[in-house]
Formats: structure tokens, sequence, C-alpha cells
């Protein structure tokens, strides 16, 4: 039983933590929401690229096709990635930048894996899917903005545990789940807002943990280049980035690459000087087949001048619990059931925020109307109120008592 001293305390630290997050947890529940059907909107828009039928042993041209393919579009830019969606090999995406280094400057190009015809070059940086992706990853703000929303899910993480310790006590008078319908509104709503909490307890910690790891994202990168890339390159140091004249054949490089992890399918391609690679590698990231293995990816680092396999590092253990993280934070690793679970689940959480945000602020009208009665004359008295119409859970009027965010 928490005592007095400690009960305010527990309060005070999920009320502000709830304060501070509450309205950039609602915008990342609200972006979050068309994300979790990403793909199914696009079909409905039309903007997802799909490949044309064709027979099943339909030969597929050489990889150094479809970049010159793509490339030929944009002679003055570089090719910085290439990788495949999940579910159609019949296509490959090649990213185009003015140079290796990251920038938000791209052209994506969508290429016919077996043709090598081009099949899209729609502008990725507009529209509304666009919009409320950039909303939900980093606000318009780059790395700063990834920064904060991280810090906002960890506010989200205090304001759901303070929120547990808090449920006991202020709980206890009342059957599990019970809401007091014939009491005011605002009991109602207070009473919905717990029981929303407590049933999306787990989900909103998972998804709330993960979306914060996935805002650390950038700077695990370059942590993974410092600590272990910059050891594996000792022997290349100084030397500048190998030019496209020198390149071997990337059909080559690829197949080496498959045949160094057998059973392993092609995520993406990173090319030389790129964050993911190195001034002298094409980088190949290789993932598993099953539910678990392809969320984990393998690089096979391949010499981008004689197309041989040079390394292949294990991941470090915070690249690994990232890449778990993504595909739990948006539910997209159990199909349409699970984006509907997803979907429900965030629905509901958005009740939970508005809840608590709500109960809070009509906390601050009755206290102000109650100020104001105090400086009012007095009526005559008719009798000493009921102490059983008394709110016993009134002081649990804070907002936030459990949240979910897609930080």
């Amino acid at each position: 039983m928490l005592s007095p001293t400690a009960l305010r305390r527990w309060s005070w630290t999920h009320k502000w933590s709830s304060l501070v997050c509450t309205v950039f947890m609602l915008l990342l529940c609200l972006t979050g929401l068309p994300l979790i059907f990403h793909h199914e909107i696009g079909h409905l828009l039309g903007t997802e690229v799909e490949a044309p039928p064709m027979p099943a042993n339909t030969p597929r041209a050489s990889l150094d096709t479809v970049l010159a393919a793509a490339q030929a579009l944009h002679p003055d830019r570089v090719v910085q990635f290439a990788s495949q969606p999940e579910d159609d090999d019949a296509l490959w995406f090649v990213t185009l930048t003015p140079t290796p280094a990251p920038t938000e400057d791209f052209k994506s190009i969508a290429v016919d894996a077996r043709t090598a015809a081009v099949l899209s070059q729609r502008p990725v940086d507009q529209g509304f899917m666009y919009i409320m992706f950039r909303l939900h990853v980093d606000l318009f703000a780059g790395l700063a903005g990834k920064l904060f929303l991280g810090f906002m899910g960890l506010l989200l993480l205090v304001a759901i545990v303070t929120g547990v310790v808090l449920y006991a006590p202020f709980m206890r008078k009342l059957a599990f789940g019970e809401v007091r319908r014939d009491r005011s509104t605002r009991v109602k709503w207070l009473d919905l807002h717990n029981l929303l909490g407590i049933v999306t307890l787990v989900w909103a910690f998972v998804v709330g943990g993960t979306g914060m790891i996935n805002t650390w994202a950038d700077l695990m990168i370059k942590y993974w280049q410092y600590d272990q890339l910059s050891t594996l390159l000792k022997p290349y140091e100084g030397q500048p980035t190998v030019p496209m004249a020198e390149r071997g054949p990337l059909q080559q490089a690829l197949q080496a690459a498959q045949a160094h992890a057998p059973g392993m399918k092609l995520s993406f391609i990173a090319f030389p000087g790129t964050a993911f690679s190195s001034p002298h590698h094409n980088t190949f990231f290789l993932k598993g087949n099953e539910p678990l293995t392809s969320r984990l990816l393998q690089p096979v680092m391949v010499d981008a001048r004689t197309a041989q396999v040079t390394a292949a590092p294990q991941l470090p253990w915070y690249l690994t619990a990232l890449l778990v993280s993504q595909p739990l934070h948006f539910g997209d690793y159990g199909g349409m059931p699970m984006k509907i679970i997803w979907a429900l689940l965030d629905v509901a959480t958005i009740v939970v925020l508005g809840s608590g945000l709500y109960l809070w602020l009509r906390k601050g009208v009755q206290a102000g109307s109650t100020t104001a009665a105090a400086t009012a004359p007095a009526p005559a008295p008719t009798g000493l109120p009921n102490a059983s119409t008394a709110i016993p859970a009134a002081r649990t009027g804070t907002p936030l008592s459990r949240t979910e965010g897609r930080a």
C-alpha cells in the first residue's frame, strides 16, 4: 500500500509525464493509423507500383542492366541503394542521389526485374502518405525531430508505468472494467479511460518502446560504422571511393554474396560510399526465409573492383534489436488480421489520450468554479452531502493513465 507521500509523488510524475507528451502522442497515433495500411492505401490511390504479369519462368535481366536503365533517366546522379519489395521480386527500386552521402534529395525509380523496363518514377516526397510518414517519423525536422519524438516516447513509458502503479489504489473499490454510467459525464469518461488504459497496457508499452528505439536508428548506424566497420576497413584506409569505371560487374557481385550465404534472400544493396557500406564495397544485406529471420539482416561486403567477398560481419545486438523492433512497432508481420488488431488498439489509445486530456481540462474548469464559488456569499445550509456521492477516484483525473505512441 502506498503512503500518502508516495502516492502524491507517483501522481505528480504521472500527471506531468502525461501532459508533456499528450499532444505528440495523439499526433503519432493519428498519423500511425494510415501507415499501418500504407500498402492498401497505395493500391487505392493508385500510387503502388506493380510489375506486369509474366510467366513464372521468364528470365531475369542482369542487375547491371536494371541499374543502367534507372540511371539513364538521371545521368548526373549516382546509385545509392537498390532493393526489392518483400512480396514481389519482379521489381527493383533504385535510389538515385546527387552524391553517395545521406541526403533528402533522392529519386526512386521502379524497374521491372525481368525486362529492365522503367515502370515508375513518381516523386516520393509528396502526397498524403508522405506527409503522414514524415510527421510520424521526424516532424519534418530530420534527426533532431526523431530524437525529440524519442524523448516523447520515453515520457510515454514513464506515464504507463506510473499509471499502472496508481491504478490499483484508485480502483480498489470498483470491479475490474466497471463503468459507472449512472454518474456524471466526467466520472464515466474517467472509468472508460482507466478501462481502455489497462486493457491496452502491454500493447502500448511494446509499441511505445519500439517506437523510441526506432528514433535512435541513425545514431546506431553511425556507431556501428565507427565501432565495427572501421576495423574491417583498415586495409582500405585513405583510399578514395572506387570510381564507376573501375567497378566490376554487379551481377557477379550479387551471385558471390548469395553463394556466401545460401538459402538467404536479398533485402537491399548499399553501394560504395553510402551510409550502409564503405567507399570500397558493394554491401549486400541478405535476410532469412522464416518469419523471424526475415527481419534479421546479414551484411555481405563484396569488393567493388574484384567482385570477391571480403567480409560478412554479424550485426551487433543493438542493430538486431532495432530490426526486431520495427515489425513489432508497425504490426506488419502477421498479415491483414494483425494490421486490423493494431488499428483497433491504435483507435483505443486515441480514446485513452483524448479522454485523459478531457479529464485534465475538466478538472481545471471544476477547480476554477470551486474557487469562484468560494468567493461568493454562502447560501443558507440545507444539509450535508452524503459522503457516498463523493468521487473516490477523482484524483486520477490526470491525462493518460495509459498511452501509446508510434514514436
